[in-house]
């Protein structure tokens, strides 16, 4: 896909939300339910994942570990961003490749030391650039990307957060 391509594809999008902002907000969802032993099974809306302990809390390693998940979502999130963001700007990649990082101190989910943080301490997201762009391009680019990924933007500045029981 080129820039003019991308910009023909969401002009009709960027319009109506222009427009009618209400129809830019959308719910997105994610459902699961437990499985067997310590597991709960995610419709991805691709496929089924089953996801379970950590081998840091006991787990086999079998399951996907919903921690992993969260960087794999960032990973993909920043991915996509930053290739349209790149092909928005006409910047030629090669290739580029995204790693996430988490440090994560497992006394803490364990309830092994109450001073000990639940969840993630840092996150490191690397972006490797095969390209031939300036150093002002590649800054641009990366700014940007950080700018619209959602995931991104979702852990640097997090949203309101509740769980709610229900009864089925």
């Amino acid at each position: 896909m080129n820039a003019d391509e991308l910009r023909a594809m969401q002009a009709p999008l960027k319009s109506r939300y222009r427009e009618e902002p209400a129809s830019a907000l959308v719910t997105l969802r994610a459902e699961g339910c437990i499985g067997e032993g310590v597991s709960c099974k995610v419709e991805t809306g691709k496929a089924l994942v089953t996801a379970g302990l950590h081998p840091a809390t006991g787990g086999t390693g079998q399951a996907a570990c919903s921690g992993d998940m969260l960087l794999e979502a960032l990973v993909a999130c920043a991915g996509v961003t930053l290739n349209a963001v790149a092909t928005s700007l006409g910047i030629p990649l090669r290739d580029a490749t995204l790693r996430a990082e988490g440090d994560l101190d497992f006394r803490g989910t364990l309830g092994v030391a109450k001073d000990a943080p639940v969840g993630f301490q840092a996150i490191r997201l690397v972006v490797t650039l095969d390209t031939d762009a300036s150093d002002e391009e590649l800054d641009t680019l990366l700014k940007l990307t950080e700018r619209y990924c959602v995931v991104y933007q979702t852990l640097a500045h997090p949203p309101s957060l509740a769980v709610a029981r229900a009864r089925s």
